[in-house]
């Protein structure tokens, strides 16, 4: 079991990371701002312009620890990799399932399964928190048709098919996403995905919230030794991150969905939080940016059962555990991988 330590999280545009005696020294306007011991950061996440020395990146890779550079505005941009670790034979037996469309289905249909009943689970636990803010008659015949998706998904044997439940199913859960929303209506709606840009306050939260996830879903494939750019369900693309992709889809909406339901509803993130350009698109600021932040690594340290294990961890944990059980599938150690089910 890893530990779940530090991530560093550098705002500042102006910003520039250094080495210094195994030290990480923010620099900013010729002034140390900020300086952290190396062995207390699992991660970096540097959202700036002016970059990270060579030093403090050749000591990051070599410590494994992750490295990624963002946009000001939150748009994955690189991450820094040392030497692969890892078992050979684990990476070439990923390779041969990846290239079998057949066989990586019955893979990703796991992953597939676990959304839908996720999401079926987030909309259940809304039911019973605020029976009297939601149309409960609406949420059922949601939950049902979720509950119907997830068994044509578990018998699926054609990925075409698979996707084809999975964003029918998306779109059950999303007509009803927008009920979830209890607070400052005004300000914050839903009323589809918009991703590129997002041109809505909620969806602008979401993009940002999904790339966190998405870093922390391929630094834990990467860990346990698999190649998180080689997909089941998500077929290769040059740079996109497939088996991270893929391995996040059980978590998008008990572990992203949920944290931004519940910026909202709180009023941790209200509408002074983004700025809309010229062009529709709608931007987190750098406060908004900061309190979801802080709000995203206190979240991480909050600590659940895991439905699988029967073991105590952190949030935060959880993409660690799930790459390692997917490592321990693709070993032949596991019968099947076992998707992670919140209840």
């Amino acid at each position: 079991m890893r530990h779940l330590l530090n991530t560093l999280f550098v705002l500042s545009p102006e910003a520039y990371i250094a080495l210094e005696n195994e030290n990480v020294v923010i620099h900013k306007e010729d002034v140390i701002a900020g300086r952290f011991p190396l062995h207390t950061l699992e991660q970096i996440a540097y959202f700036g312009y002016k970059g990270a020395s060579p030093a403090l990146m050749g000591a990051c890779a070599k410590r494994e620890i992750g490295l990624s550079f963002f946009t000001p505005n939150g748009k994955f941009l690189a991450r820094v990799c040392g030497i692969t670790h890892g078992n050979v034979l684990l990476r070439k037996k990923q390779y041969r399932i990846a290239d079998d469309e057949e066989a990586s289905c019955l893979i990703a249909r796991n992953f597939v399964v676990g959304k839908i009943l996720n999401a079926r689970s987030v909309i259940e636990r809304a039911k019973r928190d605020h029976p009297m803010s939601l149309d409960l008659e609406k949420i059922k015949v949601v939950s049902r048709e979720l509950f119907n998706a997830a068994n044509y998904a578990i018998c699926c044997k054609d990925l075409n098919i698979l996707r084809g439940i999975e964003g029918e199913a998306a779109r059950e859960y999303f007509s009803i996403l927008n009920d979830l929303i209890l607070q400052n209506k005004t300000e914050f709606y839903f009323d589809g995905r918009v991703k590129r840009p997002p041109l809505d306050k909620f969806n602008a939260m979401l993009s940002f919230v999904y790339t966190l996830l998405t870093h922390d879903c391929a630094s834990a494939l990467e860990g346990v030794g698999l190649d998180s750019y080689v997909g089941f369900m998500h077929r290769d693309r040059p740079g996109r991150s497939s088996l991270a992709l893929d391995l996040m889809e059980e978590l998008r909406n008990i572990y992203a969905d949920r944290f931004v339901l519940t910026l909202i509803n709180n009023r941790v993130i209200t509408g002074k939080n983004f700025i809309q350009q010229e062009s529709g698109a709608v931007l987190l600021t750098e406060a908004g940016r900061k309190s979801i932040l802080t709000e995203w690594q206190n979240r991480k340290q909050d600590v659940i059962t895991h439905p699988f294990l029967g073991e105590k961890i952190a949030w935060g944990l959880v993409p660690h555990v799930q790459a390692l059980l997917l490592s321990r599938f693709l070993r032949d150690d596991l019968d099947g991988y076992p998707a992670f089910l919140w209840k």
